[in-house]
């Protein structure tokens, strides 16, 4: 059997903008896609800290070392320029591996500097 388990998080993102004219997606700076296991075009689930709002996208890669968290088409009417978000990723494990599994967490600070790297225990 399998189960849902969160596999990636990006804990307190700031969006550095909103792009209402864009066909979709949020938009996260690759070198943070990467520093939390993110891959492009992967769903995710973001909570919005600033007003509640929770939303399903898909992640794409901003340039590298940008810091930039953009909310692209739709998602732009859900955030504002300031807002932090906590992005999820989650992966189908097999429950023989559930009890050892471990996401990978970055939690952000000002600028959208990576404050820790890690897995929640």
């Amino acid at each position: 059997m399998q189960v849902l388990l969160l596999k990636s998080k990006i804990h307190r993102a700031t969006v550095t903008a909103a792009e209402l004219d864009y066909q979709g997606s949020l938009a996260i700076d690759a070198e943070l896609m990467e520093q939390a296991g993110l891959l492009p075009y992967e769903k995710i689930l973001c909570a919005n800290l600033s007003n509640g709002h929770r939303f399903e996208t898909y992640a794409i890669p901003a340039p590298r070392g940008s810091r930039q968290i953009v909310l692209n088409g739709a998602t732009a009417h859900l955030g504002n320029r300031g807002d932090e978000l906590i992005i999820m990723s989650f992966a189908s494990v097999d429950t023989a591996q559930a009890k050892a599994w471990r996401p990978q967490v970055l939690v952000l600070g000002p600028n959208n500097t990576i404050l820790t790297k890690g897995s929640l225990e």
